[in-house]
């Protein structure tokens, strides 16, 4: 798998990887989301002069709760188009390549990596014409703006899980656990439903 991760990100042109172009781009996501979840949960939108007013926040920069509603919908198998009204979407406003970089005010170490298996779990869930890329029928362009529409659709179905989270149960997130928990339901019920699709019928 990494060998044939490899060749796909230097599917580009010899002196730069798809991942690299991926990287530079800015995810949207629908606009309500930032007040019934990203601002609940985590330091997004605040300033450094404002920080000790967000110290009760579970998770800090404002691409934390989205890798996390990105999860959900992967784990889940599912995708939500955003809204076609662009009045209602919002560029998120830090770029792929810095996500995780640094060490978080909330005492994490930097997760530098976690930006490879998102790209790596775009990959094997977007239709993607690689031969038509490799030959130069299509652009590098299109294909990561496939890529990040894939990304924007699984978040975006987080997102609505999230927000009907915090609405039945307005502490859900400020449990250590709940995320994690949710994760593992996620996995279990895929568990069970592949189970139930491998059983043989009865005669």
């Amino acid at each position: 798998m990494t060998e044939d991760m490899n060749n796909i990100e230097e599917l580009v042109d010899k002196n730069e990887k798809l991942i690299d172009i991926w990287g530079r781009r800015t995810p949207k996501f629908e606009k309500k989301y930032e007040q019934t979840v990203m601002r609940v949960i985590s330091d997004y939108g605040v300033g450094a002069s404002e920080n000790t007013g967000a110290k009760g926040k579970v998770l800090g920069a404002g691409y934390e709760p989205y890798i996390m509603a990105f999860f959900i919908g992967l784990y889940a198998g599912k995708k939500l188009p955003l809204s076609e009204d662009s009045d209602d979407l919002k560029v998120l406003g830090q770029p792929l390549q810095f996500w995780g970089n640094l060490d978080s005010k909330k005492t994490r170490k930097a997760y530098p990596a976690l930006r490879s298996y998102i790209f790596m779990a775009l990959v094997a869930k977007t239709d993607i014409d690689w031969i038509a890329l490799d030959k130069g029928d299509i652009k590098a362009n299109t294909v990561v703006l496939q890529l990040i529409t894939t990304m924007e659709e699984y978040a975006n179905y987080g997102f609505s899980v999230m927000e009907d989270k915090l609405k039945e149960d307005k502490g859900y997130f400020f449990s250590h656990r709940s995320f994690l928990d949710m994760f593992l339901q996620l996995t279990s019920k895929k568990v069970d439903e592949e189970h139930d699709e491998e059983e043989p019928e009865e005669l």
